[in-house]
């Protein structure tokens, strides 16, 4: 039978289309129920010790979820070992943590069942294990996601990643982009109920910002100089530092959010509105964090033939 070059053509373009396209298969919360059914515990029991361990640590896992997800989608990129690429962005400079405790839990899965379950899946069950770690309300993690080869560019996560110096119109833009709402936005900055920030961050805000408690800016100010130490850190909530609770919408009410980020959530805008809601319920709060963090989650997964297993989460294979 005599083919064509148009057949030929065809077939090549069909080919090279089937190559490059990620797959459109969905995440699910059962993907490895059959694969590795002891992963998700093998995660938890790994998480659990690490925030024993270390309290600050909750946070820091959240943060490096979102801080994956934001750039390039949740492939676990950010876990690379790269100096250039987006761990050193603005946003993440000598601020992103918490990477060997999520190559720890890796490693406690790897020996049940190696080669299976992608990194992005433990940071996104790690995220979910922490919070839960520290008095937060649990959700269904989707699983199913591939790890990214390489990481993003800096430029790219510069982009891309939230700044505390945001004003909320900017925010709300930023998160729009990733198909997150209002809503998610305050939830999700919620999460700034543990945790704790440099003195760099909210140095600004402290001297000489007129929508600050005065109180809270001169307790701040002890451990924050004007200039020089950068690296002191402080609560972002003074009052339940440890417990993932409601707190920081309080403190948002009485001009008490350390991130000029944090504040502008509560400064007569769309989001007022919200907050009051999550101060008033609580468990409002809780249950509309954890649908946040499943739809950040689903931010451009790599699924099906598309990325790879990594076996460390610091390295491609």
């Amino acid at each position: 039978m005599k083919i064509s070059i148009n057949h030929y053509y065809y077939y090549f373009a069909t080919l090279a289309i089937l190559l490059v396209v990620p797959s459109d298969a969905q995440l699910s919360s059962t993907f490895y129920d059959s694969t590795c059914p002891d992963a998700l515990s093998t995660i938890r029991t790994s998480i659990r010790q690490a925030v024993t361990n270390e309290q600050r640590m909750a946070a820091s896992l959240v943060r490096l979820h979102f801080h994956d997800c934001f750039v390039q989608g949740c492939d676990a990129s950010i876990l690379l070992d790269d100096t250039t690429g987006e761990r050193a962005a603005l946003q993440n400079g000598d601020s992103v943590r918490g990477f060997e405790v999520v190559e720890d839990a890796k490693q406690a899965v790897e020996a049940v069942c190696p080669g299976v379950v992608s990194c992005a899946d433990v940071l996104a069950v790690a995220a979910r294990d922490a919070t839960v770690a520290v008095g937060g309300q649990s959700w269904t993690v989707n699983l199913g996601r591939r790890d990214s080869p390489a990481a993003a560019t800096r430029a790219l996560a510069e982009n891309d990643l939230p700044r505390f110096t945001d004003p909320l119109p900017t925010l709300i833009s930023n998160f729009e982009n990733k198909n997150l709402n209002e809503r998610d936005l305050v939830a999700l900055s919620g999460s700034h109920t543990i945790g704790q920030a440099r003195c760099v961050t909210f140095r600004d805000r402290i001297y000489g910002n007129e929508s600050i408690d005065p109180d809270f800016a001169i307790t701040r100010r002890r451990n924050c100089p004007e200039s020089g130490g950068n690296g002191n850190l402080a609560p972002l909530d003074e009052v339940t530092p440890n417990s993932f609770d409601n707190t920081y919408f309080r403190n948002l009410q009485s001009l008490r959010g350390l991130l000029e980020s944090d504040q502008v959530l509560f400064s007569g805008g769309s989001t007022d509105s919200i907050v009051q809601e999550y101060i008033d319920n609580p468990d409002r709060f809780l249950s509309d964090f954890g649908s946040a963090m499943i739809k950040m989650g689903d931010i451009e997964p790599l699924t099906g033939g598309a990325g790879l297993i990594r076996r460390t989460c610091g390295s491609s294979n």
